[in-house]
């Protein structure tokens, strides 16, 4: 349902987090950028648009990611060398909560992709229900009290706790739909809250936001590409 877009996605999500993507290019030489993470990109040439780095890919597409990620910047010769394949995530942990059947619920109703509310649930709690934060998120999708009333969800309840996430996720999306980096802004809102990701105009310096962000992007890339459903 969601295929037309999920390509450009994947690009941005891998792009935006330590997950590797290598775009093949047919450029004499290309560029590779070294993450903070330890990881590389590699695209055709970037340009520095503000605290951002726009990377240009050699088939014309365009991301932006934050410039803090960038380590160093090194210019080679273009190699035929094979990217470096992310291994695919293990959902089976996810079997375990009976909640397979609630997320493709909840994805179609909200228009999510499946592997995105999956990533987004193993960052919150591990698939683990009856999960309570320090903070008092509850659940699942680690819903705050006041977040789960504004839902009018129970987020006690699996099922209610993953509708209630689902449309705080759908909600944040529509929110930064104008936006270049429209999912990785929406996954930060999730943990960090809009107003710090409208303060900052993206990622916050949070380490806990940064750390987030990275994971569930990076799984969401790996899900998403490896289908194992």
């Amino acid at each position: 349902m969601y295929a037309s877009n999920l390509f450009g996605m994947l690009r941005t999500a891998a792009l935006a987090t330590s997950a590797l993507l290598l775009i093949a290019g047919q450029a004499r030489a290309e560029q590779v950028l070294l993450l903070t993470t330890g990881y590389s990109l590699i695209a055709e040439r970037h340009e520095l648009v503000g605290d951002r780095i726009r990377l240009h890919a050699s088939d014309g597409g365009v991301t932006e990611l934050p410039a803090v990620l960038i380590a160093s910047i090194e210019e080679r010769a273009s190699s035929a060398a094979p990217a470096v394949e992310v291994q695919p995530t293990q959902i089976a942990d996810s079997s375990s909560s009976g909640i397979e059947g609630i997320v493709a619920a909840e994805s179609a109703t909200n228009q999510l992709h499946p592997e995105l509310l999956y990533s987004v649930i193993a960052a919150e709690s591990n698939f683990d229900p009856k999960a309570l934060s320090s903070k008092g998120a509850i659940g699942l999708m680690q819903l705050m009290p006041e977040t789960a009333a504004d839902l009018e969800v129970n987020p006690h309840d699996p099922a209610e706790n993953v509708q209630g996430g689902a449309q705080y996720l759908r909600f944040l999306l529509n929110k930064y739909a104008g936006s270049n980096d429209q999912l990785v802004r929406a996954i930060a809102a999730y943990n960090a809250g809009p107003a710090a990701v409208d303060r900052y105009n993206g990622i916050p310096p949070f380490a806990e936001t940064q750390n987030f962000v990275s994971r569930v992007l990076k799984r969401f890339v790996a899900l998403a590409g490896s289908k194992p459903r």
